[in-house]
């Protein structure tokens, strides 16, 4: 954690980087934070902490607001993922964007079921990578028709519409959401019609996933919408050999076959 504390006030001040985005303890928990030059002081309290934020999403509007400036963001292994799609969709620009990973505990990393929870520039620290365990989608798909139609007509008429999931997801990055256009979704329904709510947000899903399950964690009424997902993203790897996040410079296949807003004209 000392070396960390350093190398980012030491980019701070340096000017290399504008601001580093990371948490910060504030009492007894961590919260994200944007370290600038003038608070270099707040370093003292930066933290690596066990949680995890959608850092990046937060970082698109930062940078929204500062273009020119380049910033450092703490880096797990999932949010490296998203950033590659995001630098993929031209919501970051990976030239104002510098990576700082962290590798998670082994305690984090099987409470989310990561099998590789180490960021690219910290391969030999933190928890170690393992097989990936699908069984959750393999219970689900191992059920007759009738009986998973059932289970998840079930599951996502818990749905309250918080629209949590769409907002803590490190790349649900539309500037126009589908979710909010009448058309496909009723205004004041509670719970929105099943299944259409979630199937317009798994397509969106669909080459964008990173299986970050941020999604899941973030679920008020625990719907498990991170199996949903993961489906969603075996499906484009079926079809297309592509797993988002994954490849830095392979374009999403789904966006070859549009502009790559995702959005409704």
């Amino acid at each position: 954690m000392e070396e960390l504390k350093k190398k980012v006030a030491g980019m701070l001040e340096s000017g290399t980087i504008a601001g580093f985005l990371g948490l910060r303890l504030s009492g007894a928990e961590p919260f994200p934070f944007l370290f600038t030059r003038d608070r270099i002081n707040e370093i003292e309290n930066l933290t690596t902490g066990a949680v995890r934020y959608p850092l990046t999403k937060i970082l698109i509007k930062i940078s929204a607001h500062y273009p020119a400036e380049k910033f450092g963001i703490m880096c797990r292994a999932c949010d490296e993922r998203a950033l590659r799609e995001l630098f993929k969709n031209n919501k970051l620009h990976s030239e104002n964007v510098i990576l700082i990973g962290i590798a998670c505990t082994d305690e984090l990393a099987k409470a989310c079921t990561c099998k590789n929870p180490r960021p690219s520039d910290v391969p030999d620290s933190g928890a170690s990578a393992r097989p990936f365990d699908r069984s959750d989608v393999e219970a689900i798909i191992s059920m007759p028709v009738d009986k998973r139609f059932a289970y998840w007509t079930g599951q996502l008429g818990k749905c309250i519409k918080c629209y949590g999931c769409r907002n803590i997801c490190p790349v649900c990055f539309c500037d126009v959401c589908t979710l909010e256009d009448q058309p496909l979704v009723n205004r004041g329904e509670i719970p929105p019609e099943v299944p259409s709510f979630h199937l317009t947000r798994a397509f969106h899903m669909a080459g964008r996933c990173v299986d970050c399950g941020l999604c899941e964690e973030g679920c008020p009424m625990d719907i498990p919408l991170r199996t949903l997902y993961r489906r969603v993203r075996e499906i484009v790897h079926d079809l297309f050999d592509y797993l988002p996040g994954e490849e830095k410079d392979n374009v999403p296949p789904i966006q070859i076959l549009g502009d790559g807003t995702f959005e409704i004209k």
